[in-house]
């Protein structure tokens, strides 16, 4: 018989709003990522160890079950939450049309484009 695992309610309530937060699918984030990371270097024999961070860090999160997550993790999570939030905040005058902050968003893993 499985045993059924008890998350603390606030890590419950951080998982709910960080994948609210983050609403790019992790293959696609990823992607995202190795085009930004890959500049003019080449990359090394890990692909994924070579991904700009905090993306890094968030598309490591998105992989994982809820019951799997480190403090580390809720951490990630908390930082991801806030900083979308911020950057969502500060929209530009020409919005969606900014490539610098729509690109700082969907490094975090958001896309303004994508309506939920």
């Amino acid at each position: 018989m499985a045993r059924e695992q008890r998350l603390d309610p606030e890590v419950e309530l951080i998982w709910e709003d960080f994948h609210a937060a983050v609403n790019v699918p992790s293959e696609q984030l990823r992607q995202w990522l190795l085009t930004r990371g890959s500049g003019e270097q080449a990359f090394g024999p890990d692909p994924d160890l070579d991904l700009p961070e905090p993306g890094r860090q968030i598309l490591a999160v998105l992989r994982k079950r809820k019951v799997d997550l480190t403090p580390a993790d809720v951490e990630v999570m908390r930082a991801a939450i806030d900083r979308i939030r911020v950057l969502v905040d500060e929209r530009p005058g020409d919005g969606n049309a900014d490539d610098e902050w729509r690109h700082a968003l969907l490094d975090l893993g958001h896309d303004v484009l994508v309506e939920r």
